[in-house]
């Protein structure tokens, strides 16, 4: 599934956000989150936050803001609202709080779920740093992060580890 992180390395940490205002609301589980925990976990992360998030820009600037700002994790990755949909506000919010952007990432996983789907030629996906952070879009369907994750896992793993030399 990928490489762990290194010894010696301190244990990375991340946060999982699901943005849907719908499964906020009901306080549903998500299944993409709960799926990348397991493999953030796998490869040596400690997930210190996770969660649903309503589908409002604003606020989910807010908090990578805050996780990013404060150093509380190294990686932040979110689930949905990567769609064209006025309301679909991760991109628009990642870009918002990003001091650079690294667009080889959301470009190499559009190429790769062209694949199976052209629907995702649709999908908004980000992914940028923020002081010493990683942040990172991801389509909401829990097969598809999934699949995603584990396609670009290593790349990732190296760019927080770098990040936090």
């Amino acid at each position: 599934m990928g490489r762990k992180i290194q010894k010696g390395v301190q244990m990375m940490r991340a946060a999982i956000f699901t943005i849907d205002t719908g499964a906020y609301k009901a306080k549903a589980e998500s299944a993409a989150a709960s799926a990348l925990r397991r493999m953030l976990e796998h490869v040596g992360f400690e997930v210190k936050a996770a969660g649903l998030l309503p589908q409002e820009k604003e606020v989910v600037a807010a908090v990578m803001r805050q996780l990013s700002d404060t150093g509380s994790v190294e990686m932040i990755i979110t689930t949905g609202a990567v769609g064209y949909m006025e309301e679909d506000c991760a991109p628009d919010a990642l870009a918002e709080v990003a001091d650079r952007l690294l667009p080889g990432i959301p470009e190499a996983l559009r190429a790769y779920n062209l694949r199976y789907s052209k629907k995702s030629m649709l999908e908004r996906l980000q992914a940028g740093i923020r002081n010493r952070t990683l942040i990172l879009n991801l389509p909401e369907s829990a097969k598809t992060a999934k699949e995603d994750m584990e396609y670009i896992l290593p790349e990732l793993v190296q760019v927080v580890e770098n990040l936090n030399i």
